[in-house]
């Protein structure tokens, strides 16, 4: 396999500490609103790097942690504006962001840890950095100090005037340097807080991750993976108390980022009107578009959503599933995957390349005569597309929708028109194939009896 690493800033073949165990950990989202089409872009672009690593190196072989930050300002936030208590607020969030990556067939990682989980970990974490000699009290807080790092910044490859203009720098007078960041905060009685050896207080967004991973894979690990936007200052602070904690462990070999995302062509923000959720997507899409949709674009090159984009994937996802509809009868056999798939998906993860394997292999069923073709290419092609997490549905299904409400409706009215032709009331029955064309609806008379799909 080849990853593109940030850590060098080049694609490089990936080498795991432990074959018979190689380890991935992935930045979740903070469970305070509905996830937005970034979460699950990087939700979506892991979740197949997760697949491959599985076809890989087997699935025992394998250990995925991706977290949930339950402890953050903006839940405490939504609390103040809701009045709602915090614990409801994290578990209501929380299943909505399972539900949306269920819907977009994300595996569940093998362990989800939740911040509030780990917090004791956390406080061990910063008294062995104080120990060190690279964090410091001042005016209640535990800061790192980024001086006590000569190499500060490698990761991002910025340097300190970049790292102090950046975003998402705290100016604090209580710091020795402006870009020295905060490990732990002391909390008022009626936030969320832990007792510590500093007082009443809860941990500082960086620290989660670097405690959580060392917990579930050790100090050393094989991937580290996350949005771009989270290179800095999150992973580089990641990398600078993990470092300086053990400082004889390499913490993450391979930083893989995903691109960022926009929409129309500019970033998402709910100022410019132009910001989504995944439930509102989805609501008019089916999720399966929006997942080919994100792994259409090679993962580490910026993404651009769009509407008319989502149109597309849903035509080619049409495409797919009208081959396998063509022959819904014939069983699969077992089968690996396309040898071409695999080599595409180990080159970086390059799924566009992957999904014009997957055209291939339809188009090849497409052209089948015997049994033994299309038995071959039906099961090559739901396992190859297995990799990337697509074509998981039923193809009847994939065309009538997932609303049995009207499923019920269709299927009586084409009740309704089998007995109008038998009555030889064919103004009826045309009657009625035009109504449910009107809604999308195209029927086909077999002589096996009426078949339906959404246009």
């Amino acid at each position: 396999m080849y990853l593109h690493n940030t850590l060098t800033k080049r694609k490089e073949k990936f080498t795991p500490i432990d074959e018979k165990n190689v380890r991935m950990y992935v930045c979740g989202p903070t469970v305070y609103d509905r996830a937005h089409l970034g979460n699950a872009k990087s939700a979506v672009v892991f979740d197949v790097l997760n697949r491959v690593l599985h076809q890989v190196y087997g699935d025992k072989h394998v250990t995925y942690v991706s977290n949930i930050t339950d402890i953050d300002d903006k839940i405490l936030n939504k609390h103040q504006q809701t009045g709602k208590p915090i614990s409801e607020i994290t578990a209501e969030t929380y299943q909505w962001y399972i539900d949306d990556m269920h819907a977009l067939n994300v595996k569940d990682p093998d362990y989800r840890p939740r911040a509030t989980e780990f917090v004791k970990e956390m406080i061990e974490l910063v008294e062995i950095l104080i120990k060190n000699g690279h964090a410091y009290e001042a005016d209640g807080h535990i800061l790192f100090s980024v001086d006590s790092m000569p190499k500060y910044g490698f990761l991002s490859g910025r340097s300190m005037k970049e790292m102090l203009a950046g975003a998402r720098i705290e100016v604090a007078d209580y710091k020795k340097n402006p870009a020295d960041f905060i490990l732990w905060k002391p909390s008022t009685a009626d936030q969320p807080g832990w007792d510590s050896p500093w007082g009443y207080g809860r941990p500082g967004w960086h620290l989660e991750c670097s405690a959580m991973s060392s917990k579930y894979l050790g100090n050393s690990f094989d991937i580290h993976g996350g949005g771009a936007d989270l290179i800095f200052p999150h992973h580089e602070n990641e990398c600078a108390q993990s470092l300086c904690a053990h400082p004889n462990d390499s913490f993450a070999n391979y930083w893989i980022h995903a691109g960022m995302l926009m929409v129309d062509g500019v970033k998402m923000s709910k100022s410019l009107g132009n910001f989504y959720t995944v439930n509102e997507i989805i609501k008019d899409y089916p999720a399966e578009a929006l997942r080919l949709l994100f792994i259409s674009t090679h993962y580490h090159q910026p993404f651009n959503f769009t509407h008319s984009g989502l149109k597309q994937a849903k035509q080619v996802l049409d495409k797919f599933y009208n081959a396998l509809l063509r022959v819904k009868d014939i069983p699969v056999i077992k089968t690996d995957p396309d040898e071409r798939v695999v080599e595409a998906l180990s080159d970086d993860i390059n799924t566009p390349l992957a999904i014009s394997y997957l055209h291939d292999i339809a188009n090849s069923l497409n052209k089948a005569v015997s049994l033994e073709e299309k038995q071959k290419y039906k099961s090559l092609l739901l396992k190859s597309a297995d990799i990337m997490g697509l074509l998981y549905q039923d193809a009847e299904d994939w065309f009538k929708g997932k609303n049995t409400d009207d499923v019920d409706e269709i299927d009586r009215l084409i009740e309704e028109r089998a007995e109008a032709k038998r009555n030889k009331d064919w103004a009826k029955a045309d009657s009625i194939r035009n109504q449910l064309k009107e809604q999308g609806i195209i029927l086909e008379d077999t002589p096996q009896g009426t078949s339906w799909k959404k246009e």
